[in-house]
């Protein structure tokens, strides 16, 4: 039991130290602050004799692991960490031959092609299909730059451009110190496991271990995609042949095409006709045939029932 509340009062306290960096303060600052105030009790009061020896010792333990964790906290000008892509849509003759042009210049920025895609697509004025090619690369964030100016003057009409940033430096920072605090957690719950003796204290460490790990490889899983993110950007684009300045058109195309609509309209209407009388068959069968049999049922008996002609007076 003794132990249990000792594993409480200390993830209490931890949880606690989290929070405060977490809202950015300093734990460094905090520690010398609260540490500071005990050196003037100590000599008011006397000397040594009102304050005990185990107070003092934890004195100095506080101000060492303090100065230990400010030694570890980030500079305040710390490198920031910013996530930066690009998209480009050029107008090149000869797209295969560009996206080679594209893949040599990320290779000698340090970088690579992550995907190439080459697809078929026909204009809505046109027959004749032409050749799109989508080419992805990676290049190191300090190669963003150049890279992108490399492309953009390699030939061929820029028609779209997009550059986009993202400042992920406080989500960053956020996580250093969210995996210090766990860590340290972690080093306690150990300790604890030490010195348990009893199976269910054991087991309730175990569990409160087992949380603070999987909370940690979260932590470091989200650290490891922030760096990859910001230490290389993407640069996404895509090479499409130019498109016709001028639609040519005259008054053969234009009968062909009239004509052409001629054909889809009257195949339209023969397609409608078509569909109505498949719709009546079932309607003829089901309705109009059992109707028609019992008029003509109802008429002959009728007229079975009617006296001769002759009999009349």
């Amino acid at each position: 039991m003794k132990l249990f509340t000792t594993l409480l009062v200390m993830s209490l306290a931890l949880a606690g130290l989290g929070c405060g960096v977490q809202r950015g303060g300093a734990p460094g600052a905090a520690g010398e602050q609260t540490a500071a105030p005990s050196a003037p009790k100590t000599a008011a009061g006397g000397g040594a004799n009102r304050a005990p020896a185990d107070g003092a010792d934890a004195t100095v333990q506080t101000v060492s692991l303090t100065q230990a964790d400010a030694a570890q906290q980030p500079p305040a000008a710390a490198e920031r960490k910013i996530i930066r892509n690009a998209e480009l849509t050029v107008e090149v003759d000869s797209p295969a031959e560009a996206m080679r042009r594209v893949a040599s210049v990320a290779e000698r920025r340090g970088g690579f092609v992550v995907t190439s895609e080459t697809r078929q697509q026909t204009a809505a004025d046109s027959v004749t299909p032409y050749k799109v090619v989508t080419v992805q690369v990676r290049v190191p964030a300090a190669q963003f730059d150049a890279a992108v100016g490399e492309i953009r003057g390699g030939g061929g009409r820029v028609v779209g451009e997009r550059i986009t940033g993202q400042d992920v430096t406080e989500e960053y920072i956020d996580l250093e110190a969210r995996l210090r605090t766990q860590r340290a957690l972690e080093a306690q719950f150990l300790e604890i496991m030490k010195g348990a003796r009893a199976v269910a204290d054991a087991l309730q460490v175990q569990r409160e271990l087992a949380n603070v790990r999987t909370e940690i490889e979260r932590l470091e899983g989200r650290r490891r995609f922030l760096e990859n993110q910001t230490s290389l950007s993407t640069i996404e684009v895509t090479l499409q042949p130019p498109a016709p300045l001028v639609n040519a058109s005259g008054f053969g195309r234009g009968l062909r095409d009239a004509f052409g609509d001629g054909i889809e309209a009257a195949a339209t209407i023969m397609l409608g006709l078509v569909r109505v009388f498949l719709a009546l068959i079932p309607i003829a069968l089901f309705v109009a045939l059992p109707l028609f049999l019992l008029v003509r049922y109802a008429v002959r008996r009728a007229r079975r029932r009617a006296p001769p002609a002759e009999q009349l007076p």
